[in-house]
């Protein structure tokens, strides 16, 4: 599968939201579009209507970075926006990887963080280490295709889905769109949505070869009517730090805030830690940390993140 971000699609699909009102241009009559016309962004961006009309059609190649800077500055594009502008816009080729992923060829599924077809999934002992040590908080290591080749006690316990996929593979996007218990577990569940596939879109464009990415978003695209809808919408997001809510069985309705941190080395790898911005939160991961601790041994098929029918909890922290 060939992930469709072509830079023609973004930009036609920003500069559909931007009004002329937003961008500064008279409003003279009817208008067919809610957005900008052609002309007006090649306008206000400097360039002649004829190359922007090439840019859409994706038959002008490597625009210069005055010219993208332009463009971003007309339609608007926050920082993630923009940097993935610049993804698009500097490929070297339809389909080409970026260095450093060339090997990102899948032959078959594998269990989580290994196989061919992910290079940047392979976790060092001393990430793993690092996990188990930061064990009073969620932690867990994320890939570009939003798979979690490692992830500590309280992570798993918090994130059901952080348990491993029929492949083998646990992975993050999959669980929010495939797997019910995501719908209880995120109260914003939409937001949450429309962040993972934002995510996945900003990946994309960063590793167009990524074959695994691919995988995963063609999967989810065949499986799912709102992600096909997400998918659609061009929305890009960088998960780089945040606030996100739970509705944890155990603990109750709980805000934690996360911070993502790129693992240098370790080509596509981050690190998201969660932690609680105030005392109800820290309690409530507290209460979760003693459960996970006095839980017996699970089989892989348990549901991690729910209590296993028939097994005694703690009271809610939410009283």
């Amino acid at each position: 599968m060939d992930l469709p971000t072509g830079l023609g699609s973004f930009l036609t699909s920003r500069r559909a939201r931007v009004t002329p009102r937003q961008a500064g241009v008279p409003v003279v009559g009817r208008r067919r579009v809610a957005g900008l016309r052609r002309e007006e962004v090649a306008e206000l961006a400097g360039v002649s209507l004829v190359y922007y009309t090439r840019l859409e059609q994706g038959r002008a190649r490597n625009p210069s970075d005055a010219v993208l800077a332009a463009l971003a500055r007309v339609l608007r594009l926050d920082p993630a926006e923009r940097s993935h502008l610049y993804d698009l816009a500097h490929r070297t080729g339809r389909g080409t990887p970026p260095p450093g992923a060339a090997e990102a060829r899948e032959t078959g599924p594998g269990p989580a963080g290994t196989g061919p077809g992910a290079p940047e999934a392979g976790v060092r002992e001393e990430v793993r280490l690092l996990l188990r040590a930061v064990g009073a908080v969620p932690a867990y290591v994320l890939t570009p295709a939003m798979d979690v080749p490692a992830a500590n006690d309280l992570a798993r316990a918090l994130v059901g889905g952080l348990t491993g996929g029929r492949d083998g593979r646990a992975n993050l996007a999959r669980y929010v769109f495939l797997d019910a218990r995501a719908r209880e577990l995120y109260p914003h569940w939409e937001d949450v949505a429309r962040q993972t596939v934002g995510f996945l879109r900003f990946s994309a464009g960063r590793r167009p070869g990524d074959a695994r990415l691919a995988s995963v978003v063609a999967g989810l695209s065949r499986a799912d009517e709102s992600f096909r809808r997400l998918w659609a919408a061009q929305e890009v997001q960088e998960k780089t730090h945040g606030t996100k809510s739970f509705r944890h069985p155990v603990t109750g309705r709980l805000d934690l805030a996360y911070e993502t941190l790129l693992l240098p080395g370790d080509t596509g790898l981050s690190l998201v830690v969660l932690t609680a911005p105030d005392p109800r939160a820290e309690a409530a991961l507290r209460l979760l940390g003693s459960w996970t601790a006095g839980r017996p041994e699970r089989s892989a098929d348990d549901s991690a993140g729910h209590p296993v029918r028939g097994e005694r909890r703690p009271a809610s922290a939410s009283g």
